[in-house]
């Protein structure tokens, strides 16, 4: 007996996909485009190239930039997310490498731009701004960059360099999404069938202890025949970094990782340290409590992310999801549930789950056009937060190009987390206050600890613990293998987890697992962005600041940096307590969940 095989891209129904339509209507329109932008680039570079000397002809030059920017971006975009559903698709890879060739050169072309603005004397920079405010974030920008500049000569080399000194990461998704066959297992008797993303979205949630168990060692047997190429891969990327630090004259490659976040090493290490130290315990007790409920013998690492009450089944379809959107984001104000709301007409999301297709879930948004989200539905509540998550960073967007050109749209990294884990937030108080069923609220307590939280507060930040230990390697010149890596990762996870997880062999292989590796410092983000998320949501609960504030945090992009903005929200990040805050209301609801426990035991007996 086997279980049903995930069905081929090609029979995926037209529903349940996303409407790339709304980038190019057509193949021959996103053609027009690419012929169009290389005609603006030769233009541009005619006309600005060694002339970039006085505010008004600077003023002009940024917003004939920012739109073949803004282009560049819509013909990428048009043709990465086709790979992203179906990396199995060759059509598709070869018209993603092509058009990445394209741009490598469009970079190239414009190099020249950044290099000879950051060559003006800040007066003239200065002034640019005092002309044009909306430009004000892009100058700022540039006096930050001008500090570490290189060579214009060879700001164009590496633009040219960009497909290949970006495709470690691709190597990395070649391996564990095309390449790896995870074959099958057998559990009494049926057979299941295994891939990278039946793993990550069924298995490793699967209620019968023998099948996740199973499938968790037959998912690491078949991970660590790759562990020495993507090893490779992974060390290349860390010393392209370093290399790129070292090249812009950083001592640090920590220093050149945050500073386009535009935020401190000290907020940087407080965030890992103060979670190691202080969310830890708080877990453990979690994590007992499941071990307790469940009856288990011990609770391993392949067992973390099992319903606390798995018979207690909430099925979500899409449809109801629409109604739960629209009560749960209520607070937010109805102009903001309305655009939202955009997502189902205008097709933003992708449901589907087919073979090739990424585990997880994004959403990828780009300049003058609509946000498109990836996630696998599987009609379970887990996925309306899920969704609810990916809608936040989509609201986020269209609020901040609305208010925003495009050099100043994009918020520090450091923020990136709040606007989807506040939507979160408000999933959880919605479902909380909607019940007086103690199962049910049980339930939502777990399931806010397990995909908000744990999720983005323990999984990305044992991400981002494991990530320090490997730059700091890197920074001390030092090399690493796949036994070092998986050294490092248990490690971390052995000191996070203490002796409430038996940290059992496999679970070291974890960083052959997440792509967020070759995106930078971009783990512990996750648990900063939902810190102020946190701080955010209990200050408008509490009457201390009204959506309309949250609102403005939104639409606010770029135009200040992380400190400010954070304020702007309510939130004082220079201090630690946000995070003591957000640990202590996630102590008291793993307190409240236990109380829940045991008064349906009393009601039981």
């Amino acid at each position: 007996m086997m279980e049903e095989q995930l069905q081929h891209r090609s029979a995926v129904k037209k529903e349940l996909t996303w409407d790339l339509s709304a980038i190019f209507e057509t193949e021959s329109d996103y053609k027009k485009a690419v012929t169009e932008l290389s005609k603006e680039v030769e233009q541009f570079t005619a006309h600005y190239d060694g002339k970039l000397n006085q505010p008004e002809s600077i003023i002009e030059a940024i917003r004939m930039y920012e739109h073949i920017r803004a282009v560049s971006l819509h013909v990428y975009q048009y043709k990465l997310l086709p790979v992203t559903v179906d990396i199995t698709d060759s059509e598709a890879q070869e018209a993603y490498r092509y058009i990445s060739n394209v741009l490598s050169e469009v970079n190239a072309r414009l190099s020249f731009f950044k290099s000879q603005v950051e060559d003006l004397d800040d007066s003239v920079l200065n002034e640019v701004s005092e002309q044009a405010p909306e430009f004000a974030p892009f100058i700022r920008y540039v006096k930050t960059a001008k500090q570490n500049k290189l060579h214009p000569k060879a700001e164009e080399t590496l633009a040219l360099l960009d497909p290949v000194l970006d495709s470690f990461s691709e190597i990395f998704e070649q391996a564990r999404l095309a390449d790896a066959d995870f074959g099958r297992f057998e559990v009494n008797g049926t057979v299941y069938p295994l891939s990278f993303v039946l793993y990550e979205e069924k298995y490793m949630y699967h209620e019968d202890q023998a099948v996740r168990r199973a499938a968790y060692d037959q998912f690491n047997k078949v991970l660590s025949q790759y562990k020495n190429s993507i090893a490779t891969a992974y060390y290349n990327q860390v010393q392209k970094e370093k290399t790129l630090a070292t090249m812009r004259g950083y001592e640090s490659v920590f220093d050149y990782l945050l500073a386009d976040q535009e935020v401190s090493r000290d907020l940087y290490d407080r965030q890992i340290d103060t979670i190691l130290a202080d969310f830890a315990p708080v877990m453990r007790k979690y994590i007992t409590h499941l071990k307790d409920v469940h009856g288990l013998d011990r609770m391993t690492y392949a067992d973390l992310k099992i319903d606390l009450d798995p018979e207690y089944n909430v099925p979500v379809s899409i449809e109801s999801f629409k109604e739960m959107l629209t009560d749960g984001l209520s607070p937010l104000g109805n102009d903001y549930v309305a655009m939202i709301n955009r997502a189902f007409p205008e097709r933003w999301i992708d449901f589907a789950q087919n073979k090739g297709k990424e585990s997880g879930a994004f959403c990828s948004a780009t300049y003058g056009k609509q946000p498109y989200i990836l996630m696998n539905w599987t009609g379970q509540l887990a996925d309306a937060y899920t969704l609810f998550h990916e809608l936040g960073h989509a609201g986020q967007s269209l609020l901040s190009n609305e208010q925003n050109t495009l050099t100043a749209s994009d918020p520090s990294l450091y923020l990136i987390e709040a606007p989807s884990t506040f939507n979160e937030l408000l999933l959880t108080d919605y479902l909380r206050n909607k019940t007086e069923d103690p199962r049910m609220e049980r339930n939502v307590i777990a399931l806010m600890i397990a995909q908000t939280y744990f999720h983005n507060f323990v999984t990305h930040l044992l991400e981002a613990a494991y990530q320090r230990e490997v730059y700091r390697l890197i920074d001390a010149g030092k090399s690493f293998d796949a036994a070092k890596l998986g050294e490092l990762k248990r490690s971390v996870l052995e000191g996070f987890w203490g002796e409430a997880v038996e940290i059992e062999e496999g679970a070291e292989l974890t960083w052959m697992r997440q792509i967020h590796y070759y995106m930078g410092l971009y783990p512990y983000t996750y648990s900063a962005g939902l810190t102020i998320a946190t701080q955010a949501f209990l200050n408008i609960k509490e009457g201390k600041m009204n959506a309309e504030g949250w609102l403005n945090f939104l639409a606010m992009g770029g135009q200040k940096m992380p400190v400010e903005a954070a304020k702007a929200a309510g939130v004082d990040i220079t201090t630690d307590r946000p995070l003591q805050d957000t640990i202590r209301y996630l102590d008291e609801s793993v307190d409240r969940m236990i109380e829940l426990t045991d008064l349906i035991e009393k009601r039981r007996d």
